[in-house]
């Protein structure tokens, strides 16, 4: 069986999968690499049967009909046969040292019988042309080099969220919890984070900078503008979120309020990218996704509008937009909007 399995979701991803996929070859006979063609239009096919052949063992090509990048991710997650499952999207890539680093350990985990639930590592925003590049890292939240609970976490202040790019999953989990993403849907990576979440038991995380994400491109899903134009993509995972659970039932007490801050932000960008607009149908669909927490949870409803973010946002007056705005720029560190 193999370590890891690694799933890339590629939609007319010619340009720069070759770099992703090389950049995780260096694993060698310990991970699958499972390169999802999601009906692509152009040389990704090709691409993807190439390395499929060069590489027997190592990468798996599988090709779908488009149903967007959740399905791409359900595909790989149903194709995975390794302990340990990652996403990596076609145009990041991974650091070769923290990437070895991280095989050894989980390597070793089993060894010892130690299985874990999730492991944790940092990410770099690799944005186009910014000098400094900003490091997602957790020393200050998550106990380090050791297996934790969630009894262990420390602080879990607003502003650090473990995304995608910086969580590995055990496989079985995954397909225990029944995490199925929604198909022709973006932002699903907030799911793919969340759902499992009460699920996890054990954790272990590394301090280094593993996963390197790629901002920069004008079509790519976190632009501020084509966010602003998929907001009904936005709403529908954050509703997917909120019924997802009763987070008052979570019976750990960390665990909990991490989720609520999630969906805070997670709410604040709904809500924040309808404001933005300025158009009347977006308003709109801001008092309808309110209206709906309302009715599927009063007092979800409350906490989220007592919330350091949320309250401000459905505040009237000019001193609340202001307020508005600076939290939008706190959740544009958090997501990296181009």
């Amino acid at each position: 069986m193999k370590l890891l399995s690694i799933a890339i979701p590629c939609y007319n991803s010619e340009d720069y999968m070759e770099n992703c996929i090389k950049s995780l070859l260096v694993g060698g006979d310990d991970v699958e690499i499972i390169v999802v063609n999601d009906g692509s239009k152009d040389a990704t096919k090709e691409i993807a049967d190439a390395y499929e052949k060069k590489y027997p063992g190592i990468v798996k090509a599988v090709h779908q009909e488009n149903g967007g990048h959740g399905e791409a991710v359900n595909a790989g997650l149903r194709n995975a046969t390794g302990l340990y499952f990652k996403v990596v999207d076609s145009d990041d890539w991974v650091d070769e040292e923290a990437y070895k680093a991280i095989l050894n350990k989980l390597s070793d985990l089993v060894e010892n019988g130690e299985g874990i639930d999730m492991m944790i590592s940092n990410f770099v925003y690799e944005k186009q042309g910014a000098h400094h590049k900003k490091v997602m890292k957790y020393h200050s939240m998550l106990p380090k080099d050791t297996v934790f609970g969630w009894d262990d976490v420390r602080h879990i202040r607003k502003g650090k969220y473990i995304l995608m790019h910086s969580v590995i999953y055990r496989t079985k989990l995954l397909k225990d919890c029944g995490l199925e993403l929604p198909k022709h849907t973006f932002y699903v990576d907030n799911i793919f984070v969340y759902y499992p979440l009460p699920h996890v038991k054990k954790m272990y995380y590394m301090d280094v900078d593993f996963y390197r994400y790629f901002i920069g491109r004008d079509d790519q899903s976190v632009n501020e503008q084509v966010m602003i134009g998929r907001i009904d993509q936005q709403i529908k995972v954050n509703k997917i979120m909120i019924d997802s659970y009763d987070l008052w039932s979570l019976p750990n007490a960390k665990l909990r309020k991490y989720m609520f801050n999630y969906l805070e932000i997670i709410t604040v960008i709904s809500t924040i990218l309808c404001v933005k607009s300025n158009t009347p149908e977006n308003i709109a669909k801001k008092r309808e996704l309110w209206k709906y927490i309302k009715d599927t949870d009063i007092r979800l409803f409350h906490r989220l509008r007592r919330g350091i973010m949320g309250g401000a946002l459905n505040m009237p007056g000019r001193g609340a937009r202001r307020f508005s705005l600076t939290v939008y720029k706190i959740s544009q560190k958090i997501v990296g909007f181009n």
